[in-house]
This record gives C-alpha cells, structure tokens and sequence, in this order.
C-alpha cells in the first residue's frame, strides 16, 4: 500500500516542506501531489482532500493523516529512522520538533518563507530576537549532545525536516546563528533532498499575491532568483 503526500508550492509551503523532506531523505516512497495555493484562504479547495482543509495532508489506503506533526508519527510508527532510536535523543527530537511545530510566531510572521527572495529586514524586535535565539540554542544544544552532524545524531530525521523551513527562512533575511548552527544550515542547503526541493520551488512561476506582499511588509527586497514567465 503505497502513500500520497499531498503538498502545495514549493516556494511557499513551510508546512509541507516538512514531511516531504523527510519521506525523500529517508527514502520512503510516496505519490507526489501538489494542490498549489490560489490565495491565503485555500480551506475550501483543501477541504476535499484534508479534514483541516490545510496541507500537507498524508493519505495511506483509507487512512488520511493531516498536519506535519500527525504525519511525522505516524510515520514513526512505521518507519525506524524517522525518530532516534536511542531514548534520550529521541525525547530530545521530539520536544524540539514539537516546540517548532507550536511555537516561534514572530519568526512565521515576519520571515515567511520564500526560497527565491533575499531581503533586508526594516527591523529584528524582540519577539523575532528571542526566537531566533532560542532556535540557535536548540541546534546547538542537539548538535552538541548528539554527535552530529544532523540536529539528533549521524543521519537526517524528523526533527531535521521539522526545522528545514527555518533554514530558507533565515537564509532568505540573512540571519545569523553563530557558527555551529551554520554548520548545520548549509549541510541541510547542501543535501540532495532539500536541494531538490529549491530547483522545483525556483522553477514556479506562479506568484500569490498575498504570499509575496508578506515579504515587502517586513523586509526591502534585495533579490529574487525564481523563474519569470
């Protein structure tokens, strides 16, 4: 019995970054499906496939699994090397995935994520300050405990996916996390999965309008490396 991952634009989608990442980078088979988004209200047209009417959504026979966190166990069930398999980096993988999957709202709204664009932000306040903070604190922390060179020890995870939209994120407004946390951001830029995601997401030509005016409320544009119609 085979999966379908149903995901939206590449170059927007945060959410649906996670579990396809994962999938490819663990090799776990899947029917690719995307439903790009037609504005910011996309509930209705996702309703059909997903009960939350967001994406990504997971369908296995007659099962439908939504949410990147449902998603990500639910494949744990089935898949060894989705979370640790050692107790303690397990728990760690799980509390810092789940943290990033409830948390860090000034970063959402103020770096939202699109691969192709660089930009300036007008300003870093407080509230994107201690998120950014806090996520340097984190990679560094697994990083330091686990051996490396992924978030919970010597291959790419859960946790890894759950945190690979930041990397576009802070790569897009040039964020700074210290050196060892770098490290780690350009071994994930650099990996065949998440480089494969940015050819797709660079060769969209679609733009949504409310996505794009996200970025200009925030940040100056300093570049834009998508494809052009």
């Amino acid at each position: 019995m085979t999966y379908t991952l149903i995901t939206a634009n590449r170059n927007y989608s945060s959410w649906s970054l996670r579990p396809w990442v994962l999938m490819r980078a663990l090799g776990i088979a899947f029917t690719d499906r995307i439903e790009p988004f037609a504005s910011m209200d996309n509930f209705h047209a996702f309703r059909q496939f997903s009960p939350s009417g967001q994406v990504p959504c997971l369908i296995h026979g007659d099962t439908v699994i939504w949410d990147s966190l449902g998603i990500a166990l639910y494949l744990g069930e089935r898949h060894n090397d989705v979370w640790p398999q050692d107790k303690v980096a397990r728990t760690w993988a799980m509390c810092a995935a789940t943290e990033m999957h409830g948390g860090f709202t000034d970063l959402r709204t103020l770096c939202p994520m699109n691969v192709g664009v660089r930009a300036t932000l007008h300003e870093i306040p407080p509230g994107l300050a201690r998120n950014i903070a806090r996520i340097a604190e984190l990679w560094e922390e697994g990083l330091s405990r686990f051996g490396g060179p992924y978030l919970a020890g010597d291959h790419f995870g859960a946790v890894d996916a759950f945190f690979a939209p930041v990397v576009y994120r802070f790569r897009s407004f040039g964020i700074d996390t210290g050196p060892a946390a770098q490290v780690w951001m350009q071994l994930m830029l650099s990996h065949p999965v998440m480089r494969e995601w940015e050819r797709q997401a660079l060769a969209e030509t679609h733009r949504e309008t409310a996505h794009e005016q996200e970025i200009v409320a925030v940040a100056n544009v300093t570049a834009d490396y998508r494809a052009t119609e």
